[in-house]
């Protein structure tokens, strides 16, 4: 598996070198000056006066109305921004970086090498598309990770959560009826072979499957509370770890220093989750108002997804599939609507799977969050908002630095674009037009007016 991925990432890292003299200039550089930008600085409610920013390394050194002048014994990259919008890099708190191109079935049925390849070339697309972090909750990214990290091949930040931890008929079980019963210790099912998922029953064995995800890197812990959409096994409506099972992977990870976020749908799914100590929920689209005030006074965080229609169009008619899917649609403003009602911490994230089609509307699907939030609440939670919920991995945090917002001493991961996009979000929709430049780790990908 791992000589796969090896020669999957090396053909991925050749055909991502071809034509970036930007990424080679910057390396070579020492500084970016970015003169006459308008900064949204991933928190506040407006831009700010025309004003110059100075990067240094991957840092944000300086930020002044004042002209910064340039060391000329440094070598300097400068960008006119003619009175752009410079912002931090967009952040997906839901994203599974090695499930988004591959079809369900290849998912179980091609091989590893091809699945990393997909992978690595989706991640590449994704960085393009100013996404410069995701949280990844579900597929083994560790190996794409540490490639993209190293500098082998382009790609955003990935805080990953490893194989998503599902019990047996769970969201996360796509096994066929002969492959049950389970005997343990017996060989792995295709889903957890290739990282997608893995199994575990009984407190002990959810432990185990918990370390080894820790083991492998994990930045943080993914299991499936309740039933999913997609699932072939599991109804919505379903509970499936017990408390006791939740609170052996909220032990475990809190042994590490980093916290458990679940799948989970239902009031009954969520609040069990809550009363085992979980911080985060994912989804949350049929919660009720009980379950809201709950987890606002716990402090739980709540990542949250705006589904497009076309993700159920995915399943065939009359389906149980489309069917969940209609369902759990449905309730999203509702969830919206809780979540401002108890003022409850709410991450941003688009949970596209094995659609290549759906991954270019990432943008777009950041746009959407107008119909509920102001412009500047939207971006907000795509960028500072987001960023705080990484910080709750602690010491297992990847990239120790700030991120999310532009201020000094922040990491620079930075979008210069064409227009305000607190005035028209839409601009986000269509990163290939309006994203002028797009820097991560100090780096610049991408550079329009050079």
């Amino acid at each position: 598996m791992m000589r796969a991925f090896i020669k999957s990432i090396a053909v991925a890292a050749t055909l991502c070198s071809i034509g970036s003299p930007a990424a080679a200039q910057t390396a070579a550089a020492g500084t970016t000056l970015f003169q006459n930008v308008r900064i949204y600085d991933g928190t506040g409610k407006a831009l700010s006066a025309p004003s110059n920013v100075l990067v240094r390394g991957n840092r944000i050194e300086r930020i002044s109305r004042a002209p910064i002048p340039v060391d000329p014994a440094v070598g300097s990259l400068v960008i006119d921004g003619g009175g752009r919008t410079l912002m931090p890099g967009l952040i997906d708190a839901h994203w599974h970086t090695l499930l988004v191109r591959p079809r369900f079935t290849e998912l179980l049925t091609v091989d590893v090498g091809y699945l990393n390849a997909l992978g690595a070339a989706e991640a590449t697309a994704t960085l393009m598309r100013g996404f410069t972090t995701v949280r990844d909750v579900g597929g083994s990214s560790f190996g794409l990770k540490r490639a993209i990290d190293e500098g082998v091949l382009p790609g955003p930040r990935i805080y990953p959560s490893g194989a998503m931890i599902s019990v047996t008929s769970g969201h996360g079980d796509f096994r066929a009826a002969w492959e049950v019963p389970r005997t343990i210790g017996a060989p792995a099912s295709r889903a957890e072979q290739v990282g997608a998922a893995m199994i575990a029953d009984g407190p002990d064995e959810v432990t185990v499957r918990v370390r080894e995800q820790l083991m492998q890197g994990a930045s943080q812990i993914k299991l499936t509370a309740g039933g999913g959409v997609s699932s072939p096994h599991s109804p919505l409506d379903v509970s499936t770890f017990t408390e006791a099972e939740l609170r052996a992977a909220v032990e475990a990870a809190a042994n590490w220093g980093t916290y458990v976020t679940v799948h989970a749908y239902t009031p009954a799914a969520v609040q069990r989750a809550i009363a085992a100590g979980v911080q985060c929920i994912e989804h949350a689209h049929l919660m009720d108002d009980a379950t809201a005030r709950m987890m606002a006074e716990k402090g739980v965080w709540l990542s949250m997804q705006p589904l497009p229609d076309e993700l159920a169009e995915g399943f065939p008619p009359g389906s149980e599939q489309r069917a969940k899917a209609v369902e759990v649609f449905a309730g999203t403003p509702r969830t919206y609507a809780l979540a401002k009602k108890y003022g409850i911490k709410t991450a941003w994230g688009t949970d596209v799977l094995f659609s290549p089609a759906l991954a270019l509307q990432q943008g777009a699907l950041l746009a959407k969050l107008a119909t509920w939030f102001t412009p500047a609440e939207a971006l907000g939670q795509a960028t500072g908002t987001n960023a705080q919920l990484l910080a709750l991995s602690g010491k297992r945090n990847p990239y120790p630095g700030k991120l999310g917002v532009v201020e000094e001493g922040a990491l620079a991961d930075l979008l210069l674009i064409d227009g305000n996009p607190l005035e028209n979000i839409a601009l986000v929709a269509d990163p290939a037009r309006n994203f002028q430049v797009i820097m991560k780790d100090g780096r610049i990908y991408k550079n329009t007016l050079q």
